[in-house]
């Protein structure tokens, strides 16, 4: 819940000029892990914490396992009950793809070395009701080399309400990738999302997430 809602409310250099190896980073990323790669995702918030493991050689609603919940085995039912909300949850590709928001006239070029290079930039709404996107500003940095993305970071510029019951503080998305090699396409590391605010004066919705990935892996098909 609290990766959706960061991701639904979301120097030097000449402004409005796209550099090359930004453009074609941007035309190349994926939020979310390559098809066809397996992976282990952990999830740590609130005192929580669970592991789900995607098999990709498996079919689509079955490639989805809960490994740990609270740092111990599952028990049979709560197996049962993850089965159940990942076969209503949409398909891996339908993660949304945070770059469209990027208002690419913005653009200001930060810094740069033979490693990598650092974008600024200002976001678009992603629909009319969208009150939050104007108060945020994206951070972006490039593998030269690779021309992929090694993180963003989507953050609050100041304090704002994005509604009349709703008080933002500070509010943090930072995403990191592995720059791809022979071997494997660029994948995603870790999400880290903070948010301080509260709501009708005197609900907190202070909240901070995890999200890891590791055992990455090629899809191998099954042996008959």
């Amino acid at each position: 819940f609290t990766l959706g809602l960061f991701l639904a409310l979301f120097a030097t250099g000449l402004a409005g000029a796209v550099p090359e190896e930004l453009q074609a980073a941007l035309n190349a990323f994926r939020p979310d892990p390559a098809k066809g790669w397996s992976y282990t995702q952990r999830t740590e918030g609130d005192g929580r914490s669970t592991e789900e493991h995607h098999d990709a050689a498996k079919p689509e609603f079955e490639r989805w396992s809960l490994t740990r919940k609270d740092g111990r085995e599952p028990t049979a039912t709560e197996r049962r009950e993850y089965l159940e909300i990942r076969s209503r949850r949409q398909p891996q590709s339908a993660a949304p793809r945070i770059t469209e928001q990027f208002d690419l006239a913005t653009v200001e070029t930060l810094r740069t070395d033979d490693a990598r290079a650092v974008y600024r930039l200002k976001l678009r709404p992603g629909e009319a009701s969208d009150h939050t996107a104007e108060h945020l500003q994206a951070t972006v940095t490039v593998w030269r080399a690779t021309r992929t993305i090694e993180t963003i970071e989507l953050a609050n510029l100041a304090p704002f309400s994005p509604s009349f019951f709703i008080r933002i503080e500070s509010m943090r998305t930072l995403l990191r990738y592995a720059p791809p090699t022979a071997e494997r396409p660029s994948l995603p590391i870790e999400v880290r999302t903070s948010l301080r605010g509260r709501a009708f004066w005197f609900k907190s919705l202070d909240a901070d997430l995890t999200v890891t990935y590791r055992d990455y892996g090629p899809a191998r098909a099954k042996s008959p």
